[in-house]
């Protein structure tokens, strides 16, 4: 029998939760606070505990770390309307399996419960490392949109498990942070992160870089030298763009991940290695294996767990953080105060940066170098012409959506046009800000701070 505990201080929600989740067989017990839930846990610990982030004196987060503490095995799921990275990123460093912004359906908590009662044998108590590297590096991913908040969550549970990842996306999408941040939230933090760019270095000499190489075992070879599988002993190895290695390398590649030995080039020894194998391409890695231009044992050895990482034109409501936080970083690197002009917040916001966050952050480190004035307007922008643009939310060329989508986008146009400003935004859509606040978190827009908007 589960036994789990619902903590909200809004009583109609903590109701219904409560109610879906007797539904499901689970034995429910509420609290209207975050003192109250600490309480009944001190007295009775549950299995499960769903609880809202904002709330009185003792937050969600701090239902969190007080339950994880006293019980380490327990399941904490936080709910919030405000989907903040920060927040989520808080959440799921301190422990929490998961984190649903409402509005949300309730089958996905069920799923989520569900998931965590099958994996919860899995699940590791303690990381080893650094915590302020942990935190760095995962501060170093910005966005507060979906398709992050799942990112976030992945690094989590993938950071607890020694398996392989595979990072698939286009280029420029963030993947290397990824492959940092796994690692710098996993036991292996203190150990070596190293990273090798399959691509950019020569077939003939990938295989000395990876495995290393016997003094006279090629022209050049003047020294002995070990590869990065034994230089990341401990630690985890980043193999970048995986997909441009040949099947020869493929084949040894597979025989160090399977048996946790290497040979150096020119040797007829093997050492063991203990390596955590974090992989990534931009490239259909699948479709590569059906064209019989990887192999397939490889494939399935390197994706154990797989993160699927958007590119920028998907997540376009993280564009004004990243906007901001280029700036504000080349400001300071270059010396200069810059703001950005609603104009060209819209322009770079509908912009399809095919070159994803690597290409927005060159464009906005060339417009704030070049400019001799306190606000970038859009014709300092050196977009690249002929890239596709983000149809309007009234052009009627585009592809048919549903109402919905067609107001989520509008109403995301006019927030990012008056720079988040809720009150001046409202008055343009004609709604109030309360009414404007709840489509905020039906669509997963920035809600911003503004809680009395929803009472």
């Amino acid at each position: 029998m589960v036994r789990a505990l619902v903590v909200d201080d809004d009583k109609d929600n903590r109701d219904i939760v409560a109610e879906n989740v007797a539904r499901w067989g689970h034995t429910v017990e509420t609290a209207g606070s975050g003192e109250e839930a600490i309480a009944k846990f001190s007295a009775l610990a549950y299995d499960v505990v769903i609880s809202d982030i904002r709330m009185g004196a003792a937050s969600g987060l701090d239902v969190l770390k007080k339950v994880r503490g006293m019980s380490p095995d327990a399941i904490v799921i936080l709910m919030t309307g405000y989907a903040g990275s920060d927040t989520a990123i808080d959440a799921i460093k301190a422990g929490a399996f998961d984190y649903v912004t409402k509005p949300f359906k309730y089958e996905e908590l069920r799923r989520s419960i569900e998931k965590a009662l099958e994996i919860r044998k899995l699940t590791r108590q303690a990381k080893a490392g650094k915590p302020e590297e942990a935190r760095a590096s995962l501060q170093a991913l910005i966005g507060r949109s979906k398709p992050m908040l799942e990112i976030y969550k992945m690094i989590a549970r993938a950071a607890e498990t020694p398996s392989t990842v595979l990072l698939q996306g286009e280029s420029g999408t963030g993947k290397s942070l990824i492959a940092r941040a796994i690692h710098s939230n996993s036991p292996r933090a203190g150990k070596p992160f190293l990273a090798v760019n399959c691509s950019a270095i020569a077939e003939t000499l990938l295989e000395s870089e990876l495995f290393g190489h016997r003094k006279g075992s090629f022209t050049g070879a003047t020294a002995d030298r070990d590869g990065v599988f034994q230089e990341a002993n401990g630690g985890t190895l980043f193999l970048d763009e995986i997909g441009d290695t040949s099947p020869a390398l493929q084949s040894k590649l597979l025989r160090a991940i399977e048996d946790g030995e290497v040979k150096a080039v020119g040797s007829n020894e093997t050492r063991k290695v203990d390596v955590r194998i974090i992989s990534a391409s931009n490239k259909d890695l699948k479709d590569m294996v059906a064209k019989r231009q990887m192999r397939e044992d490889l494939y399935y050895r390197l994706n154990v767990v797989t993160i699927t990482v958007p590119p920028l034109r998907d997540r376009r409501e993280d564009i004004p953080l990243l906007v901001e936080h280029f700036v504000k970083a080349c400001g300071d690197r270059l010396g200069k105060r810059v703001t950005v002009h609603p104009e060209a917040m819209e322009k770079l916001v509908s912009h399809s940066w095919p070159g994803n966050i690597r290409e927005l952050g060159h464009v906005i480190e060339s417009a704030v170098a070049l400019t001799g004035k306190p606000i970038l307007v859009a014709d300092d922008l050196r977009v690249a012409p002929g890239d596709r643009k983000a149809p309007a939310a009234a052009d009627e060329s585009g592809p048919l959506v549903t109402l919905e989508e067609r107001e989520k986008e509008y109403i995301r146009q006019v927030l990012v046009a008056t720079k988040g400003n809720r009150q001046q935004a409202a008055q343009i859509l004609g709604i109030d800000r309360k009414t404007l606040y709840r489509k905020c978190l039906k669509y997963g827009l920035d809600a911003g701070g503004e809680a009395e908007d929803a009472t």
